[in-house]
């Protein structure tokens, strides 16, 4: 699509105007002097044929020979346009032509033109004879005064006069076309320069009128212009309008209109902004608070807890009466309960804070199931169900948690033996190999009470309860399944369940895991170097890192990392997802301080990196403009997907 080039409308309008006038122009000398030449044309030819038919009539009188010659001298002087008078005598007829469509070719084209005219008498027989202003018209006159006589004789046998009226001759008269368009101009050159000059004042005079809007226009623009050349304008300019076009006046009050919105808008944006610092500042606290708070329930709570726990084991069970032994089981019984619990509770508010890290190790999958097996065999025994395992692989070393690994199926066999009433439970494993992997599957899969659709979403979230009633009758806490789901996701695995309400539920764990002989030689950061501040917990980033094989510094201060880099070259820094962006900011200033400082100067530079936890993502407008301007160069969600991660890390680190 072709763009055309902005203009003003000053500028068009000028141009319309210029153009109105040359074409005004063009028309007013073009058509009149067409037009009227050609009139002028034929009334000096109807003044020939009127000065023609006169000296034909006056030729064909017995006593018009002086009286042509009179007349013939008087036009030859007279009028200068006739260039010649010819007459010749002949008896043959020339064929009358019609010339008046050719007037105005004649009129504009032609040099000169003739025109014949018929003289008729008596019976004459006369010579041709030719006159001009150079001759003298006696000739002339002499003789169509003969030709007259001898046509006006009386016959006499006849006894009376008879006039036969016959063709004599012709009269030509040529006049000067040149001379007669010389005229026509003269006498209408005043009248056309008039025109000219007038037409030139009233297009001045429709300039000037539609200049007018022009100007309230302009007005309108330099204030536009000075509202986007200046963001932070606060009050519009005054816009001045010296006519009151409706228009105009309607585009000068919908822009105030807008620009008043504009600055409610910026009120009620700096407004809400300073209302979400205050929201920040406090989520800040509020973060600060949780982690107090979870390091009193991990203390205070766990130690009262096992303080019972260690008083029960205290306890001489042999001297115990029979009383005194069941309120010691009854004891037991539910602070066991208690301690595991609290323990989920603890261990799903690190993993949420990323402080669950991931050990990975050679396992076998076939003795982590007996193991299961043997933990819950007399569980289900003693409520009546049956336990099997469905086995679809051979005996095959694996690469992975298996630490968590048994933790979530653990809990996912407890969950399957809580809800059902009758019946059996079902752990299969099917193990596929792949060229550079292998995906293991493992479902749980029960016979109890099932779920209902509506609840498949939300059994994941922490502490939610299909029923939430007082009287229910399945205890819990209501975090086993969000362990679940987010265990499986810090490993790169997931989590599928299937269940039909009143029939039995189905949990899926397929779990990707890379070949022991490719995971050794995986070893992306090899030969680097990474500084880990941290501000109270290293979280699991900190063994994925090891894993690929960089060389880690943990530290917890900001003038250990200043010494580290001054003794030691430093690749990468990076801040744990616990440290506050604030202090971030502050130790990335620090460090490019250092690099810039005389002396430290080189082209190394290390790579800072920022990692904030979930639940500071949407906040991420507030802190990473300052953290990128004090020298930070990447800010990314914790991420303790190992694909995910290294992704990450090769992006990053072409750089270094």
């Amino acid at each position: 699509m072709n763009k055309r080039s902005s203009q003003t409308i000053h500028m068009l309008i000028w141009r319309s105007v210029i153009q109105a006038v040359i074409l005004a122009v063009l028309a007013g000398f073009l058509l009149p002097f067409i037009y009227g030449l050609v009139h002028y044309y034929q009334e000096k030819n109807h003044h020939i044929q009127q000065l023609a038919a006169l000296l034909t009539t006056s030729a064909s009188t017995a006593d018009g020979a002086q009286v042509v010659a009179k007349q013939v001298n008087i036009l030859l002087e007279n009028e200068p346009t006739i260039q010649s008078i010819v007459f010749y005598s002949t008896s043959e007829p020339i064929e009358d032509i019609d010339q008046s469509l050719d007037d105005w070719k004649n009129a504009l084209f032609a040099h000169t033109v003739s025109f014949n005219y018929p003289v008729v008498s008596k019976g004459i027989d006369a010579g041709s004879v030719t006159s001009n202003k150079s001759d003298t018209n006696q000739q002339l006159a002499m003789v169509l005064s003969n030709v007259m006589s001898e046509s006006s004789a009386p016959d006499e046998s006849a006894g009376k006069t008879t006039k036969n009226s016959i063709l004599i001759g012709y009269i030509n008269i040529t006049i000067d076309v040149k001379l007669i368009r010389l005229y026509w101009f003269q006498n209408i050159l005043w009248l056309w320069l008039t025109t000219v000059v007038l037409i030139i004042i009233f297009a001045f005079y429709i300039f000037r009128k539609l200049n007018w809007p022009v100007k309230d226009i302009e007005a309108l623009t330099d204030v536009c212009d000075i509202v986007i050349s200046n963001s932070n304008v606060e009050q519009l300019p005054v816009i001045p309008q010296q006519f009151n076009f409706q228009e105009l006046t309607q585009i000068k009050k919908a822009l105030i209109v807008l620009f008043n919105r504009l600055q409610e808008a910026r009120q009620g944006y700096e407004t809400l902004a300073a209302f979400e610092q205050q929201l920040h500042n406090k989520d800040v606290s509020l973060d600060v608070q949780l982690h107090n708070f979870q390091s009193m329930i991990s203390h205070e709570l766990k130690t009262s807890l096992n303080a019972i726990v260690g008083g029960l084991q205290l306890l001489d069970y042999e001297t115990l009466s029979r009383e005194q032994k069941d309120a010691v089981e009854i004891i037991s019984s539910g602070s066991d309960k208690l301690v595991l619990s609290l323990d989920h509770i603890i261990q799903l508010n690190q993993i949420q804070k990323g402080q669950i890290r991931i050990h990975k190790n050679e396992f076998n999958p076939l003795q982590l199931i007996a193991d299961l097996l043997a933990k819950f065999e007399n569980i289900a025994t003693q409520k009546g169900l049956e336990l099997i395992s469905n086995i679809h692989h051979i005996d095959h070393s694996l690469y992975g948690d298996s630490e968590k690994i048994h933790q979530i199926l653990s809990i996912l066999l407890n969950n399957a033996i809580k809800f059902t009433p009758v019946g059996k439970v079902t752990i299969t494993s099917q193990l596929t190999h792949f060229n550079k992997s292998n995906r293991w599957q493992i479902s749980v899969k029960d016979t109890g009470i099932g779920i209902d659709n509506e609840h498949l979403d939300d059994i994941f979230n922490p502490f939610f309860q299909v029923d939430s009633s007082q009287t229910r009758q399945y205890e819990g806490s209501g975090v086993g399944l969000p362990i679940v789901r987010q265990m499986a996701q810090l490993m790169g695995a997931t989590i599928d369940v299937d269940s039909v309400l009143g029939v039995g539920t189905q949990f899926t764990l397929t779990i990707a895991m890379p070949n022991q002989q490719q995971s050794k030689q995986q070893r992306l950061l090899s030969g680097l170097t990474i500084i880990y501040y941290y501000y109270h917990e290293t979280g699991s980033l900190l063994d994925e890192l090891e894993y690929l094989g960089a060389t880690i510094i943990c530290r917890q201060d900001m003038q250990l990392i200043i010494d580290e880099m001054k003794n030691n070259k430093v690749d990468i820094v990076m801040f744990a997802e616990d440290v506050f962006p604030n202090k971030a900011e502050l130790i990335a200033k620090r460090i490019r301080q250092y690099e810039s400082e005389e002396g430290n100067k080189s082209e190394h530079r290390a790579l800072l990196i920022y990692w904030y936890p979930q639940h500071r993502a949407r906040y991420i407008d507030n802190f990473e403009y300052g953290l990128k301007a004090a020298g930070v160069d990447y800010c990314h969600v914790a991420t303790h997907k190992e694909r995910a991660l290294t992704d990450l890390l090769k992006q990053w680190l072409v750089w270094i």
